[in-house]
């Protein structure tokens, strides 16, 4: 029609997708309400009648039933609505009614996160396709380095040749390390001898940093990561036509006073920012998260200049995605669940969770309550940007998910186990902060934002819960299968269906939603696989470090990821090789798990054969051979392998101990 204003976006409602998933919903509800009736009726028996019958290790797999399936109800919300979204960039106003945008960039410590790596991020967000003179980029130096301002110096130098050459040419990739790291086609004389003029200068600067670093090190009082030095602002090349503003910002910070971690540093530049340039939108990156395409924010302001749903929106949030991720991903660090699936199904009811970078965010969502303790990042948990996103939520703000087909934004995974193991630990204990917080989801969050919005919330608070029945299944019904002890219904019992039914319905569709997302059999395994890893450490130590703190017996403390790529650990994760060099209380109780597995699973196969008791105990041969199976990579790094990611023999000798004496003791205990 004459006049019409076009979309700039436009939602898909994935209908299909949403009827299988209420259907799948339906019958593993029912399955699990018989599972629950089975366990119930025995429970209420006569005690004459339960008097041959353990009745210790019934309540405690009963009591991990319930916890699975108090996750799994959860769980569905995710899947009630899900969408897609389409933008139309090309149809967004003149440059000159586009929105000014801050970039905020966090960074703590040089050893970890390098500061070329950094550099690259910073040159990235600079040579995003936006006007100049709208775009501001703020760099928090949370360890006060020296070396991370000279490096932004630097940064700034080689950005006056790269900026020109990103628009002249319109270059899709606007991190330099990604573009001269590609084979680049051949687009005439002029252009390629441009290209190799600014990859020298690229080049020329790299030497600059890494003869900087080499001279000094990180043994020097300027140069390494400090907790205790005085604040220190500097706007970098300010006034220069046709170039973003850069700006370093590095907080006082004093071993006496908190500093609040990420969440801290982030309020410091919301404040540094709103005095320097006071943009109405703000870009949040991790240190190693560089951009990918220069149209993120055309993209973003698609959603941020609708007016149908700009009164509302708080942030448009991209996925995060990783250019180190082998094929085989082993450590799932691709977090394909989260944002292929969950995320998707969050953008149908009232918008993704806050997830930590990658979103454009308005500035007033972060002062629009004047609530003691609710302005700017919330510090009442180490995994600030949920519980911060939790509360805008609960205010009333929406906001969107954009998953284009190009990742907008690449950074680094995590490609070995100790890295995966602490971060996730850091995960854990975050979201438990807030599920026995006053921020609890499921009471703060119904009567404040959509019912299904607070149950997604919920899960993930109470994620770390899976630590529960992971532990349960891991140990008793093993126990008992070495003790004759059947937990389950007889094969020709009609209820042992319904155990059958629930178990693989719960690996098929979840092996649906891998094939569905691009991923693979060997993708689906990983996944099982890597969630017994975590369940059985991160969940466990993340939930008693929540509790920890909340009862004052332990401070927050958070733990960066090492972004140094270690050339041996890289080798073992591009073979497909879990590396094991982790601490003990991490290594120790999956290697426990598997030698009790592995000994339950052979002795009682054993016994199972003498007695002929395949009836009864058919269930808890499964259930250990499951787990072995899952467990394969910790059984070959026991046993098979050779190399430096080997299980150390010290820690297989240990278990070994601590699983015979835990055996001893519960035959002791069953027979009593």
């Amino acid at each position: 029609m004459e006049g019409s204003v076009l979309p700039q976006h436009i939602c898909h409602v994935r209908k299909s997708s949403a009827t299988i998933n209420r259907f799948h919903g339906f019958i593993h509800s029912i399955s699990l309400i018989a599972l629950i009736y089975y366990r119930l009726s025995f429970l209420l028996q006569s005690a004459e009648t339960r008097a041959h019958a353990a009745v210790l290790p019934w309540l405690i797999v009963f009591a991990g039933e319930l916890v699975l399936s108090f996750m799994w109800l959860l769980d569905q919300a995710y899947r009630w609505w899900p969408v897609t979204r389409t933008v139309f960039p090309e149809r967004l106003p003149e440059d000159k009614h586009l929105p000014a945008i801050d970039v905020f960039i966090c960074t703590v410590d040089p050893k970890k996160e390098p500061t070329f790596e950094v550099m690259n991020t910073v040159i990235s967000a600079m040579a995003l396709d936006y006007p100049p003179e709208k775009l501001h980029v703020y760099v928090s130096d949370d360890g006060g380095s020296s070396l991370m301002l000279y490096g932004m110096k630097e940064a700034w130098e080689f950005a006056r040749s790269w900026l020109p050459f990103c628009r002249k040419h319109g270059i899709k990739n606007p991190c330099p390390k990604a573009y001269f790291s590609s084979v680049e086609e051949e687009h005439g004389t002029e252009f390629m001898a441009e290209r190799r003029r600014v990859q020298m200068e690229y080049e020329m600067f790299k030497d600059r940093l890494r003869t900087t670093i080499e001279k000094y090190g990180t043994r020097n009082e300027s140069i390494r990561c400090s907790g205790d030095h005085p604040p220190s602002i500097e706007v970098i090349g300010g006034g220069q036509v046709e170039m973003p503003l850069l700006v370093y910002v590095s907080r006082e910070k004093r071993p006496s006073h908190p500093h609040h971690f990420k969440a801290g540093a982030m309020n410091v530049l919301l404040r540094v920012s709103s005095i320097i340039s006071n943009s109405p939108h703000l870009l949040i990156l991790d240190c190693d998260m560089y951009c990918n395409d220069p149209t993120s924010a055309q993209k973003a302001m698609c959603f941020h200049l609708d007016p149908k749903i700009s009164p509302t929106l708080a942030f448009v949030q991209f996925p995060q995605r990783f250019q180190n991720i082998s094929n085989s991903d082993i450590y799932d660090s691709g977090l394909r669940c989260t944002f292929s699936v969950r995320w998707e199904g969050l953008d149908g009811l009232q918008g993704p969770v806050l997830s930590g970078t990658c979103f454009y965010i308005k500035r007033v969502a972060f002062h629009g309550s004047f609530i003691q303790n609710e302005v700017g990042f919330l510090y009442q948990s180490v995994l600030e940007d949920y519980l911060t996103g939790l509360t805008m939520h609960c205010r009333g703000w929406t906001s969107v998910y954009c998953n284009p087909s190009k990742p907008q934004f690449l950074g680094s995974g995590v490609t070995n186990m100790n890295d995966m193991l602490v971060q996730g630990t850091r995960w854990m204990s975050g979201l438990f902060d807030v599920a026995i917080s006053n921020y609890s989801p499921l009471i703060y969050g119904p009567l404040r934002m959509s019912i299904l919005e607070s149950i997604c919330y919920a899960y993930l608070a109470y994620f770390p819960l899976y630590f529960i029945p992971v532990w349960c299944f891991g140990i008793i019904p093993q126990l008992c299968l070495l003790n004759g002890i059947p937990l389950y219904p007889q094969v020709s019992d009609s209820f042992c269906m319904i155990f059958a039914v629930i178990f693989l319905s719960s690996l098929s569709k979840h092996l649906v939603e891998v094939l569905l997302t691009g991923g693979s059999f060997q993708t689906w395994i990983n996944e099982q696989r890597i969630w017994i890893i975590t369940s059985v450490t991160c969940d466990l130590y993340g939930s008693m470090d929540a509790v920890m703190k909340k009862i004052g017996m332990r401070e927050a403390s958070f733990l960066t990821t090492d972004k140094v790529m270690d050339d041996e650990k890289e080798k073992l994760y591009q073979m497909g090789k879990f590396d094991f060099r982790t601490s003990t209380p991490m290594i120790a109780p999956l290697v426990i798990l598997v030698i009790l597995n592995m000994a339950s699973f052979m002795l009682g196969l054993v016994r199972v054969i003498a007695t002929g008791d395949w009836d009864k105990m058919l269930v808890q041969v499964v259930l250990s051979f499951y787990i072995l199976i899952m467990s394969l990579p910790i059984m070959e790094g026991m046993t098979m392998r050779k190399d430096k990611g080997r299980v150390p023999s010290s820690i297989t000798g240990l278990s070994f101990v601590v699983v015979m004496a835990f055996l001893t003791v519960g035959s002791i205990v069953l027979k009593d």
